[in-house]
């Protein structure tokens, strides 16, 4: 849908700046668990919760997934590595790709960390009803799709 070129633009009706200071605010609630307790990074903490959920993934697949760049799944990678809270192994079917788990360390951050997020997100949400919830989950992900779509569209 496009709009009249006299159409201006009014920043806090602006979809992407909506969903951009809700994203960062609700992160920013989420964050004092992972950050404070554990001293983990947004990007770290990304990483553990999708090793932790999902198991083994390649940094590849980890980028796909969390559609953070290279670049930070790399550092975070790295970090997380050097603290002892991952693995990372060289892949067997690609010697370029590297393999990242959880290892002991990693996972017992995760179940600690994960109710301690699920609190924050219920504490967020608190003001929602069970269909308000429903409803609100099923309009992102309408417009995640759509974006994604618009995205593969463009040139």
């Amino acid at each position: 849908m496009t709009r009249p070129r006299t159409a201006s633009l009014k920043l806090d009706a602006f979809l992407p700046y909506r969903l951009s200071v809700a994203a960062n605010v609700v992160s920013q609630r989420v964050a004092r668990v992972y950050a404070e307790q554990h001293g983990l990074s947004t990007q770290e903490w990304r990483l553990i919760a999708v090793l932790g959920e999902d198991g083994e993934r390649t940094q590849l697949e980890l980028v796909k997934r969390t559609r953070m760049d290279k670049v930070s799944v790399s550092r975070a990678a790295r970090s997380l590595e050097a603290r002892g809270l991952v693995r990372r192994a060289t892949s067997q079917s690609d010697a370029r790709s590297r393999r990242l788990s959880l290892n002991a360390a990693g996972r017992r951050i995760y179940e600690r960390v994960a109710p301690a997020a699920l609190d924050a997100e219920a504490e967020v949400l608190a003001g929602l009803n069970v269909s308000e919830r429903a409803l609100l989950r099923s309009l992102l992900e309408r417009v995640e799709r759509a974006a994604t779509e618009a995205l593969g569209r463009d040139p």
